[in-house]
């Protein structure tokens, strides 16, 4: 780890999050199996983690600011990984749904800490990083779930995965953690520009109706997401009719769309402007949805179009939703980064991940579930058409205050060390 700066740090801790995710949701079949948990003590599982994950993210924002950012990502990113030997020890339901409250608290606190040094970095390169960091989570979260369908596959028993993932992610936790840049107290010596004189904030961004708007439309991204990833294979099932196997492409399509576009979404963005972006995103994930709905209205003679269309609907939903939450935290963090406003965005959005899924399979039990996925099918709209002017108010006029210039200052410098072209 000795040739890692500070912008390769960031972006690996990125990496090791979305391993952790993996390891924990990849296992949870096996621990099911393992405890005997059944469907509704398992919806009652992960309601336990998304609680906990709700309820430490304000908190996680007052803790970045009294002591911050870099500093509770070094601490959270080793901690969560360890935390994950709660569910491969637990040897019960009640012992185990509280390892998952521990985790979430420590998930949501690793969310935040993340989202606030990827907003850091992209405020010191003067660039869009946020899209492509994203885009390492969902590689981490790959490479995770690979090495846990491996292990089982070998019959590696699930608690020794956990457990050997949890150590194994913690230690490059702790060594990724020394590279993190973090403000020091006091700075002896200039490490990058002087601080420009405190200038006025535009008071849009200050008014939490602001804060509010942008973290309902990270739901709204969240909400679809999590319409996709639930409920895409069941809809290729029951609606459309397809086998079990050929049911798993239409996630997959969706996956691996949304990782292509997020590697892709910081060049877009920088060529587009955030408001243009998120505008042809919101609206090619309208045209998804609308293809997905369309699928079964197709005569069901034609199987193979009604699957390919459904696919391709998919495909651009997915797409279209990879960049809204990283357009969202890249406009908070060039708005005004404050740490509780980005925290207070982040518990709205992952909110709207929480209830959405829930909510779908409401509505599909009182009606159908074409009819349900109307639901992320409209927000998908309201985004396409909502976004794009309240990003432009929370961008204009936007000033930095004199904390952060200082902060991205030393982040700058220290980037510019580690700059192989230096």
């Amino acid at each position: 780890m000795s040739n890692v700066g500070p912008r390769r740090a960031v972006m690996l801790s990125y990496g090791l999050a979305g391993v952790i995710n993996a390891l924990w949701g990849s296992t949870l079949p096996a621990t099911d199996a393992r405890l005997d948990l059944g469907a509704g003590r398992l919806g009652a599982l992960l309601m336990a983690l998304a609680v906990g994950a709700l309820a430490a993210m304000p908190v996680a924002g007052w803790l970045a600011e009294r002591y911050t950012g870099p500093r509770l990502l070094r601490l959270a990113l080793p901690v969560a990984a360890l935390a994950l030997t709660g569910p491969a020890t637990a040897q019960s339901f009640a012992l185990l749904t509280v390892s998952a409250v521990v985790l979430g608290v420590l998930f949501g606190t690793l969310n935040v800490a993340l989202s606030l040094q990827a907003v850091a970095v992209e405020r010191a390169v003067g660039r869009p990083v946020m899209a492509t960091v994203h885009g390492v989570w969902t590689l981490g979260a790959v490479a995770g779930g690979g090495l846990v369908s491996t292990g089982l596959r070998t019959d590696v028993d699930v608690r020794v995965l956990l457990a050997v993932g949890a150590l194994g992610v913690a230690l490059a936790g702790l060594a990724v953690g020394r590279r993190l840049d973090g403000p020091e107290p006091a700075v002896s010596t200039p490490a990058g520009p002087e601080p420009r004189p405190a200038a006025r904030q535009p008071a849009a961004v200050h008014r939490p109706v602001m804060v509010i708007a942008l973290g309902v439309i990270g739901a709204a991204a969240f909400l679809t997401e999590g319409a996709a990833t639930d409920w895409a294979g069941v809809y290729a099932t029951r609606v459309l009719g397809t086998d079990p196997a050929t049911a798993s492409l239409l996630y997959t399509a969706f996956f691996v769309a949304m990782t292509a576009m997020r590697f892709a979404g910081d060049a877009t963005r920088s060529r587009l402007g955030a408001p243009t972006t998120i505008r042809l995103a919101g609206g090619a994930a309208t045209l998804g949805y609308v293809l997905v709905l369309l699928a079964p209205l197709l005569p069901t003679t034609a199987g193979l179009a009604r699957i390919g269309c459904a696919i391709a609907g998919w495909v651009l939903a997915g797409a279209g939703t990879a960049l809204v939450w990283p357009i969202v935290t890249s406009t908070l963090g060039a708005a005004d980064a404050a740490a509780r406003r980005l925290s207070a965005a982040t518990t709205i959005s992952y909110g709207g991940g929480l209830v959405g899924p829930a909510l779908i399979g409401s509505v599909a039990a009182h009606a159908t579930l074409p009819i349900a996925l109307l639901i992320p099918a409209a927000l998908t709209l309201v985004v396409a058409v909502v976004a794009p002017p309240v990003l432009a108010a929370a961008l204009r006029e936007t000033t930095p205050s004199p904390r952060q210039d200082n902060h991205e200052g030393v982040l700058r410098a220290r980037i510019r060390r580690w700059s192989p072209r230096r």
